[in-house]
């Protein structure tokens, strides 16, 4: 497995900090909020829904209006420790003019839960969503779920889930379809880079039992992968890593796209048009 090149603190903060690596990141964040709360106040949706007992385990559910419609889960980002679904709204309007459902996941954050309690929060998600669309007489949908950064990482780890052993009544293949967008799945550099390993608090055997790039690849299960081409070489490398472990059979689609950043990639998924908004209509079943 492609190993980081270099243990040292303050270079790992410059790789992965990408606040302080994107000064225009603030009026990056207004942008979304504001489109966002425009997508919220035009589309019919059922916001702040609980799917458990925790503070943030909410989502917010745009309907298609499609009986047969696919579903897009998207998970944000946040390095485990911020952000908010309320931020990526925005997300939604171009996949429901195709007539998809798009869902907006939240979670508990780090250091208040511990990773693993995060990544079985969102496991509790798609559990809840499956259900809930099997009530309506739609359990055979198709679930595509999309994440960025952080989001990327959780999304991998719903591929790599046993949802048999999650509940009886579950499919197994729940989830077989995953977007990465600038995603994180080798999780070593975050026992060490100062900005974050006191909110994750990692140790080998977490990093171990939480990477992806330590599973098996799973099989019959696709992830197609995005960065930006202005995000820093350990954003790139992490992408690498996974197709390195999995192989291009389950990471076929592994995409650099030009003059992005670690924010500003997101845009191109709300962007008909673009490489990475026809990625997930491919993914979706549907016309891009």
């Amino acid at each position: 497995m492609t190993m980081i090149p270099s243990p040292d603190p303050a270079w790992l903060d410059q790789q992965y900090n990408a606040l302080a690596a994107n000064p225009d990141a603030p009026s990056i964040f207004a942008r979304w909020a504001a489109a966002s709360a425009e997508a919220r106040a035009k589309a019919g949706h059922q916001a702040d829904r609980r799917y458990g007992p925790g503070a943030r385990q909410t989502m917010d559910w745009f309907d298609g209006g499609r009986a047969d419609a696919p579903v897009l889960v998207f998970i944000h980002g946040g390095f485990w420790r911020g952000s908010d679904k309320s931020f990526h709204s925005f997300i939604a309007p171009a996949f429901l003019a195709k007539g998809c459902d798009v869902v907006l996941l939240s979670y508990d954050l780090c250091p208040t839960i511990s990773m693993q309690a995060l990544a079985l929060q969102v496991v509790d998600g798609l559990a809840h969503i499956h259900r809930e669309l099997r009530a309506r007489g739609r359990g055979s949908a198709r679930i595509v779920v999309a994440g960025h950064s952080a989001g990327g990482h959780l999304g991998a780890m719903m591929l790599a889930c046993d949802w048999q052993r999650v509940g009886r009544d579950l499919p197994a293949g729940l989830v077989t379809r995953v977007l990465a967008i600038s995603g994180l799945f080798d999780l070593e550099p975050f026992r060490h880079a100062p900005f974050l390993k006191d909110a994750v608090r990692l140790d080998a055997e977490s990093v171990r039992r939480l990477s992806p790039v330590r599973f098996a690849a799973p099989v019959g299960r696709v992830l197609h992968a995005a960065v930006g081409a202005l995000e820093s070489s350990e954003f790139h490398r992490q992408t690498a890593a996974l197709v390195e472990s999995w192989g291009t059979g389950v990471v076929p689609v592994s995409m650099s796209l030009a003059g992005k950043n670690h924010f500003t990639v997101l845009d191109d998924l709300a962007s008909p048009g673009t490489r990475l908004h026809g990625t997930a209509c491919d993914l979706l079943g549907i016309d891009p």
